[in-house]
């Protein structure tokens, strides 16, 4: 069985690790920012943090903006966490460059940091912890256009705009589609990683185009409102996602949703508060690891069907070994 399949099914615990840690300390503070309340992406960062933290007899404190993804409410919570000052902090910014100052004052804390899923334009980090977000899009993008032949009316459905995993994503779906010259792109309009917003785009671009074959969506919450719109309209289309949400893999298994790009942030969230606590512990980590892209189809969902409640996080082994460490 492959290490991502051990991950995926919750096949190999933490405890081994926590056991062999307890005589370095124990009881650490992770704070744990993430950007929004709604989407599952970063609900599955925060259980994975919970639960690599358990194991390791650690405790998290959630960040989480009110407002979805508001760069003065982070930085106001940045003030708020230097002022009480965790053991160590997991993050992901709102916006790559804009939160830089806030990482900048976590710096001048000395408050250790890991930097997970959108990757920083700057400041000091224990290490990064992401996918690779070009590659899935191209390869979600792939599958669609070899599910259609090569050719069909197509839109995309983008995140934020400026984003960095929405720029990388959006180049990947674009790649994709120079390789399929039977493909013939109509639309590329953000909705903003929201459902209700994609849901609403889409059928304005229904209402548009009396064909449409194939919607990119730059994450699940999008693609699931894009078939919402299409129910509603009573059209179909072939619809990728990206993320790999519980939801997008029962819509998979339905038959409404025809694949999703694994962005795994269970995975990420357990891997950035194990290297976060092991480096508190003055145990060897890792700088950096990218995590690589699998598309989940029919295929292949039945691993990804374990909701993240139900996951346990890799060993320490495990998770050094997709760092090729």
């Amino acid at each position: 069985m492959s290490v991502r399949n051990r991950i995926c099914t919750g096949l190999t615990v933490l405890a081994a690790t926590a056991m062999s840690t307890a005589a370095y300390a124990d009881g650490e503070t992770i704070a744990v920012f993430t950007k929004n309340q709604t989407n599952p992406y970063f609900q599955a960062v925060r259980v994975g943090a919970d639960a690599a933290a358990k194991a390791l007899n650690a405790k998290t404190l959630h960040y989480i903006p009110t407002k979805s993804d508001s760069i003065p409410e982070q930085l106001s919570q940045i003030e708020d966490v230097v002022v009480k000052k965790p053991d160590a902090i997991v993050f992901i910014p709102v916006d790559y460059k804009a939160m830089v100052p806030g990482v900048e004052k976590i710096n001048a804390a000395n408050i250790p940091v890991v930097n997970i899923t959108d990757r920083s334009a700057a400041g000091k980090f224990i290490s990064f912890v992401g996918a690779d977000d070009y590659s899935l899009g191209l390869e979600t993008a792939r599958y669609l256009l070899k599910a259609l032949g090569g050719k069909g009316n197509i839109v995309i459905i983008e995140g934020v705009k400026g984003s960095l995993t929405n720029v990388d994503r959006v180049r990947g779906f674009n790649d994709a589609l120079k390789e399929a010259p039977g493909a013939k792109l109509l639309a590329s309009q953000p909705g903003n990683y929201q459902r209700l917003q994609a849901l609403q785009v889409m059928e304005n671009l229904i209402e548009s185009h009396p064909q449409i074959d194939g919607v990119l969506a730059a994450n699940d919450a999008m693609a699931m409102g894009v078939i919402e719109a299409l129910e509603g309209a009573n059209r179909t289309a072939q619809v990728i996602g990206i993320n790999g949400t519980k939801e997008a893999v029962d819509a998979i298994k339905a038959g409404k949703l025809l694949a999703s790009g694994d962005y795994n942030g269970f995975l990420q969230g357990c891997i950035g508060t194990t290297i976060a606590i092991r480096s508190l512990r003055k145990q060897p980590v890792v700088s950096e690891i990218v995590l690589k892209p699998t598309v989940v189809t029919k295929a292949n969902y039945r691993p990804y069907e374990t909701p993240v409640e139900a996951r346990t996080c890799p060993s320490w082994d495990e998770a050094a070994k997709l760092a090729g460490k």
